[in-house]
Order: C-alpha cells, then structure tokens, then sequence
C-alpha cells in the first residue's frame, strides 16, 4: 500500500455547494483528512455548511458555523480525522457570495 499526502484547494466559495478541487476518492482508493480550514475572505462574517457526500447523501460536519472576517474555522485537525472510502467527497458552502477558502489536507492510501 501507498501512502500519498496531498493538499485540495479551493477558492471563492459562494453560495452554491463546491466540492474541493472537485475531489472524489478514487477508486481502489482510502482517504484519510488530516486538516480542514475554511477561510473568511469577506469584509463581514459569514456562516459555512461543511458536508461529507458518499455518493448519494449529504452529510453535515458543521453546519452554519460562524467565520468572523479575516478569521478562519478548523473543521478537520488535531486529534479529529475524517475517513473517507471510494466515491466520498467533501463540500463546502457559505451564505455570501465569493466569501472563502478552503485548504484540505489528506492522506491518500492505495
């Protein structure tokens, strides 16, 4: 087995759900993430949903959380990991348009 860490980056999240630099776990394919930052790139706080997809269904990590301007919101890091398996992405969405970033760090295993 091959262990790979990669960085998924994705900038100007608005209002619509983005999937991280359009990331799916390959197949054949584990995905462990280490780290998860959302950024408030805006002038005003903004409120974030963070959802794992499977595939078929959304699933909330964080929903509406706080991110004050210039300020930033550890979703995934330190002693909490997400595990994901084939298929599986993460997305993200604000409440204002082009208002942040994210930065996701893995761990690829195949």
């Amino acid at each position: 087995m091959a262990n790979t860490f990669k960085n998924k980056l994705e900038r100007q999240i608005g209002t619509s759900l983005a999937t991280i630099e359009s990331y799916t776990v390959p197949a054949s394919t584990e995905c462990t993430v280490i780290g998860l930052t959302i950024s408030n790139t805006s002038a005003s706080t903004i409120k974030v949903d963070v959802l794992v997809n499977d595939s078929t269904n959304d699933f909330y990590v964080v929903k509406e959380a706080p991110v004050p301007s210039g300020g930033s919101l550890v979703v995934v890091g330190g002693e909490q990991k997400l595990v994901l398996t084939t298929g599986d992405s993460v997305k993200v969405k604000s409440d204002a348009a082009t208002s942040c970033d994210a930065i996701m760090s893995i761990l690829e295993i195949t």
